[in-house]
């Protein structure tokens, strides 16, 4: 009988580190290093790092940048933290970034389809060169998905997770990825609400459903992809893609300038599939609540 992802987390987040990690030393600097503070924030620097460096670089370099995020964050976690990583188990990565990446898929196209039908967005083929513009597409989408996974929910969630539960850090982690957004092209108030609601819980709630961040960063992946080929805006930038798309009537409907994501239909699409993630987290023991946090 194989053992789910949020099993293998339960048994890893309930062990914890018995006497701290090797090599850290004691006092009040290894004390605050082997807190949820100190390994998240140094996880958050170091694999800040590495994306600042590759996630626009030519060819594979985002996804080699990857790569080297996911071993900042398993050196992190197993030397710093003194805790598993079943999060990113490689038996198993692939069925879970399938299924992650097909929910993505459905959630976009049913999204982009009912603005279209709506009469919001017109698409017309942009030309030749497809095949440069998919690898492309694909190797930044892979590194942007998977070191903002890493982030936010590997390091960022789990540590709020451990001090006040799962329905904090979800909610938490939600609002600063909003703000996160906030740099692109059209990008307000609203637009940040937006991306909280639709992208900070549902993937908050993917995580403490699956505990598996090769899930979370397949839905993000397939989510950004595929509005990247379609021509429309990711969070304000605006991307080379298969398609180019023209956006009539209201930026309710279309996102106006910042794209899709500033679009209520997303918005409310989300919640059909966050609630029954957190249904089944729920009853898969996945979500922590806060008499259960560690301190």
């Amino acid at each position: 009988m194989s053992t789910t992802p949020t099993a293998e987390y339960g048994r890893a987040a309930d062990a914890g580190p018995a006497t701290g990690p090797a090599g850290w030393g004691g006092g009040r600097f290894g004390r605050i290093l082997r807190s949820p503070l100190g390994w998240s924030v140094t996880g958050l620097v170091g694999v800040a790092l590495v994306a600042s460096l590759t996630a626009t670089g030519p060819g594979p370099v985002p996804v080699l940048g990857a790569a080297a995020a996911v071993a900042v964050y398993a050196l992190v976690m197993r030397r710093i933290a003194g805790r598993a990583t079943p999060e990113i188990a490689r038996s198993g990565a692939a069925r879970e970034a399938v299924l992650g990446g097909g929910i993505g898929l459905g959630f976009i196209l049913a999204a982009l389809l009912l603005i279209t039908l709506f009469g919001g967005y017109s698409f017309s083929w942009a030309g030749g060169g497809y095949l440069s513009v998919v690898w492309s597409a694909v190797m930044v989408q892979i590194g942007t998905a998977v070191t903002e996974e890493l982030m936010f929910r590997g390091l960022f969630l789990q540590a709020l997770e451990q001090r006040w539960g799962s329905g904090i850090a979800i909610a938490v982690t939600a609002v600063f990825f909003g703000a996160a957004h906030l740099g692109g092209a059209g990008a307000n108030l609203w637009s940040a609400l937006a991306i909280a609601l639709q992208a900070g819980v549902m993937l908050g709630a993917a995580y403490v459903w699956r505990r598996s961040i090769w899930f979370v960063a397949g839905l993000h992946f397939a989510w950004n992809t595929v509005q990247q080929l379609a021509g429309v805006p990711v969070s304000g930038h605006a991307p080379e893609g298969l398609f180019t798309v023209d956006a009539h009537g209201s930026a309710a409907l279309t996102g106006g300038i910042f794209g899709l994501e500033a679009s209520v239909v997303p918005v409310l699409l989300s919640v059909l599939i966050t609630v029954p993630m957190l249904v089944l987290a729920r009853r898969g023991g996945g979500l922590l609540p806060r008499r259960r946090a560690r301190h």
